[in-house]
């Protein structure tokens, strides 16, 4: 297949270029390089069969070529990561909703494969656990920008899924819950590397609230595995799954146990939310997917469990650093 990955340079965008290479795709990229990051695609770039175009798909005429040679468009370019939407919330908005619409509206005009990224963030508040596709999303108020992510993402899945209804347009909906794994930086406020590069430097390690939220983290390699057994069947069509583990710790255990198996002195460290994050913060406590869809389609079972996903990203940061790159320990 001829297939474009919008948001390709990021860190699952890139796993994804790797995973379909190896399968003899052609591969093209567009990404802003925003949070995606150009050495994560750079051993692809002598690939003759992957293409990359530094472009935002909010420039309809840099996206347009390439969605005219495209069997599939695997949509990943989005503002991610809690704390750059607190900390840019137009562009985040703007950038999941019009770049949908534009990726949409291009893809329908020749009737394009869609595979949209979502995110668990969608299921807000709901407490009602694990969370099924056809559960309630509950969000906070308008006074919290924090839901702004989660109301985005799920203004892109109404959007698909009005594409589908009314145009015929082919397309899947994926929720991720916590993908993690080489590649993957903190920047965004993503605890798992952030997690494992503290304890490498022997820094303390800063739980967020009382620690107690728990999270389930599934390993990029299956998650991308997972994706393309998806825009392989004619079946998923129309339909919308949650993609992750079901292996539920919490965020003090999380960090207990990269000390653990990183050999560190660090120590952790209860920070308030109060402190992280803008006043009024609002974080969910539990956030576990009922898989039993996606496994009933796909077949679908995570191989890593969560020693191995930490081991592994701790091994990446390590290599990196030996190539002279410096982790991040703030």
């Amino acid at each position: 297949m001829r297939v474009l990955v919008t948001g390709g340079a990021g860190f699952i965008g890139s796993h994804l270029c790797d995973h379909l290479l190896a399968g003899n795709h052609v591969v093209s990229v567009i990404d802003d390089l925003s949070t995606g990051r150009l050495e994560n695609i750079e051993h692809l770039i002598s690939n003759p069969a992957f293409r990359f175009e530094v472009g935002s798909i909010l420039d309809e005429k840099s996206l347009l070529p390439l969605m005219q040679e495209t069997d599939v468009v695997f949509h990943l370019a989005a503002a991610v990561g809690v704390q750059l939407i607190l900390e840019d919330p137009i562009h985040s908005i703007e950038t999941n909703i019009k770049g949908t619409e534009i990726v949409l509206d291009l893809a329908a005009k020749r009737g394009t494969r869609v595979l949209l990224a979502s995110t668990s963030e969608v299921y807000g508040k709901n407490k009602k656990i694990p969370f099924s596709e056809e559960d309630d999303l509950v969000l906070g108020s308008t006074n919290l920008g924090r839901w702004s992510y989660a109301c985005s993402k799920a203004l892109d899945e109404f959007l698909a899924l009005a594409y589908w209804k009314e145009k015929g347009l082919p397309v899947t909906i994926f929720r991720l819950f916590n993908t993690v794994g080489p590649r993957q930086v903190g920047h965004y406020g993503m605890v798992l590397p952030r997690f494992v590069a503290w304890a490498l430097a022997g820094k303390p390690l800063k739980v967020f609230g009382d620690g107690k939220q728990s999270r389930c983290f599934c390993h990029v390699d299956d998650v991308v595995k997972c994706i393309t057994r998806l825009s392989a069947s004619t079946q998923t069509i129309g339909q919308i799954y949650n993609v992750g583990s079901n292996q539920e710790i919490s965020v003090a255990a999380l960090a207990k146990r990269v000390i653990e198996l990183t050999n560190s002195a660090s120590t952790i460290q209860l920070v308030p939310y109060g402190e992280a994050y803008p006043a009024g913060f609002e974080d969910m406590r539990r956030r576990i997917p009922d898989i039993k869809k996606i496994q009933k389609t796909t077949d679908f079972t995570p191989r890593y469990d969560l020693d191995r996903i930490i081991l592994s990203i701790a091994d990446y940061q390590q290599q990196q650093a030996s190539g002279c790159f410096t982790p991040e320990t703030e």
